[in-house]
């Protein structure tokens, strides 16, 4: 371990990237100031021993297993997707929509055909 005298307002460079100042002293308590990369976590020592205790916790925590699923239930007579016809592709000519004339002969015109819609 190295050790270093400081006072106040007096720094220690670590590895040219991270400043370590003293910024105040109170008594027994001393008030540092870290700059640092922001990649590079800084922690009180309390904090870092309760992160690793979690990650340890967690990385051995066994975790219980998720019940699998019941196959699902299908009728025979259900059908299934090799069964199913199969779709057709588009044309690109536009439908039309022919209209039955009415019943009322009275009223017979010819039918009516609609062109469709542009979107």
């Amino acid at each position: 371990m190295l050790i270093l005298c400081r006072k106040i307002n007096e720094s220690v460079v670590i590895d040219g990237m991270i400043t370590v100042k003293v910024l105040r002293i109170d008594g027994d308590q001393v008030r540092l100031g870290i700059q640092a990369p922001i990649d590079v976590p800084v922690h009180r020592h309390e904090v870092y021993e309760e992160i690793q205790r979690n990650n340890r916790e967690a990385a051995t925590h066994v975790r219980p297993d998720v019940p699998r699923l019941s196959p699902p239930l299908r009728s025979p007579s259900a059908p299934t997707a090799a069964s199913m016809p199969k779709p057709t592709t588009p044309t690109t000519e536009q439908p039309t929509t022919t209209f039955a004339a009415p019943a009322n002969p009275a009223r017979a015109a010819a039918p009516v055909t609609a062109a469709p819609c542009a979107i």
